[in-house]
């Protein structure tokens, strides 16, 4: 049974990044489909796969991560406007009887994600 799990970890303290709201997009073209909103928990993830059985069908799929108000709240001194505020990672599924992990590793200034387990 495929599902899709992310995790956010906060490369200036180390840290999971809790509280991190993460938007969940459908793209089928021109066209996207709001699917989700949801918000890290104390370990930077979301409680539960994102994504799981039925749900997970073949195709193109956008996780909005509001990097912005998560950095602003940290109290971090932050120049407006900000470097980064929202990240979407546009990532493809092709076997969704598969697991597609897809983690955000994030700063004010860089962030990076790779398909993991």
């Amino acid at each position: 049974m495929g599902r899709l799990t992310t995790h956010v970890l906060d490369l200036t303290t180390g840290q999971p990044a809790r509280g991190l709201v993460i938007e969940l997009w459908r793209l089928d073209g021109a066209e996207s489909a709001h699917l989700k909103t949801m918000r890290t928990n104390d370990d930077g993830r979301i409680d539960g796969p994102v994504l799981d059985g039925a749900e997970l069908a073949v195709g193109t799929y956008e996780l909005r991560f509001m990097a912005g108000d998560y950095l602003q709240a940290q109290a971090e001194a932050l120049p407006e406007p900000l470097f980064l505020d929202i990240v979407p990672i546009r990532f493809g599924v092709a076997d969704s009887e598969s697991h597609y992990h897809v983690p955000l590793l994030l700063s004010a200034y860089g962030y990076s994600t790779y398909r993991g387990s």
